[in-house]
């Protein structure tokens, strides 16, 4: 099956086919990854690749609860915990690079740390916080050129602490409604300035970003994340949206980056990704696409024997099947996840399956 046939990914030559998505786990105590953190992804290193929780390049970005930073040595350090361990295991590890945005509480973030946007626009609803529980959105600071500037540099210097910590590369989350898509969506990007307005305009930030993290590590060790018609923290599609993120594959293509990930999320209840945006990133990137969403091994063999992409990402089957590429090879009915345990602090629902 070519689902678990060897592929080459930039420079990296991995076992098989099988990505592990990023998925957010809450277990990092203080934003600091640790033991518990480093079993978790080293029992999961059977997968050609694996790409972290979301990991925030900045103090602004750490919006929910308990999530993982990569932002000054002490991190790196502790990071390096988890690398080591599935580099030990034969596996190939991305962080994944996800400033939270206007998607944040102040109960979950640093003293001294700002809710950023590209645009004050309100967020319905409300998000877990652990001190205080369940809290509304507060409404976000709309950045100012230099806090543009200066998120940018921090994803380039988190970028240049993952390569520190023994990260193969990292995946810049542009996707789900998080601070570079917020840049990339007219729903809030609402700016009239350069970094906003025209399509162009509203790509700008993520190129800059991706320019920039691609001039420190190398765009062989760059990949991206999308998720056009994906409706994620109060987003949704947009008038030329085929056209824009067909566009920006073809400019992020021309970085050269390693692949491209995008996110049909339809299959959990978003609306249906269009089959034209697919096709328009597909033709304009000539990196390794990764296909996401809902997938089973057989539907994956199908959608790679067809050339709709080069590899496959699976999330939640991975909670419950540390050895999801065994069971998925030899068809061993998969462990289900227990929903309750998803985001809690402890080791259970976390390293406690069979096969952790």
């Amino acid at each position: 099956m070519t689902l678990f046939k060897p592929a080459t990914l930039g420079s990296l030559q991995l076992r098989n086919r099988v990505v592990m998505a990023p998925m957010t786990r809450s277990r990092a105590i203080n934003n600091l990854p640790n033991d518990m953190m480093a079993q978790y992804y080293a029992s999961r290193a059977s997968a050609g690749l694996l790409i972290t929780e979301g990991t925030s390049p900045s103090p602004n970005g750490l919006g929910y609860a308990r999530i993982p930073g990569l932002f000054n040595d002490a991190q790196a350090q502790a990071w390096k915990l988890v690398t080591d361990a599935v580099h030990q295991g034969g596996g190939r590890i991305f962080v994944q690079l996800m400033h939270t945005g206007r998607v944040s509480h102040p109960a979950n973030m640093p003293p001294g740390s700002k809710i950023l946007a590209p645009a004050s626009v309100p967020l319905e609803g409300k998000m877990w916080t652990d001190l205080e529980g369940m809290q509304p959105y507060p409404l976000a600071h709309a950045m100012t050129e230099k806090e543009v500037r200066g998120t940018i540099a921090e994803f380039i210097h988190s970028a240049e602490l993952a390569v520190r910590a023994g990260f193969d590369g990292v995946e810049l989350h542009a996707a789900n409604g998080y601070l570079l898509e917020q840049f990339l969506n007219p729903i809030t990007n609402q700016r009239t300035d350069d970094w906003g307005g025209a399509d162009e305009n509203r790509m700008r930030f993520v190129l800059e970003v991706a320019k920039g993290v691609a001039a420190k590590i190398g765009a062989s060790r760059v990949g991206i994340r999308v998720s056009p018609y994906g409706n994620a923290q109060g987003l949704g599609a947009f008038e030329g949206i085929d056209e824009f993120y067909g566009e920006l594959a073809r400019r992020l293509s021309a970085m050269g980056l390693a692949y491209i990930h995008v996110v049909d999320h339809s299959g959990m209840g978003a609306p249906a990704v269009s089959a034209e945006v697919k096709r328009a990133i597909r033709a304009g990137f000539q990196g390794a696409y990764i296909l996401s969403g809902n997938y089973s091994s057989e539907t994956a063999e199908q959608d790679l024997a067809a050339g709709l992409g080069d590899m496959v990402a699976f999330g939640r089957p991975f909670i419950a099947n540390p050895d999801l590429v065994r069971r998925m090879r030899e068809q061993i009915p998969l462990a289900v996840p227990d929903q309750t345990k998803l985001y809690t602090p402890g080791p259970e629902g976390y390293i406690d399956y069979k096969g952790a």
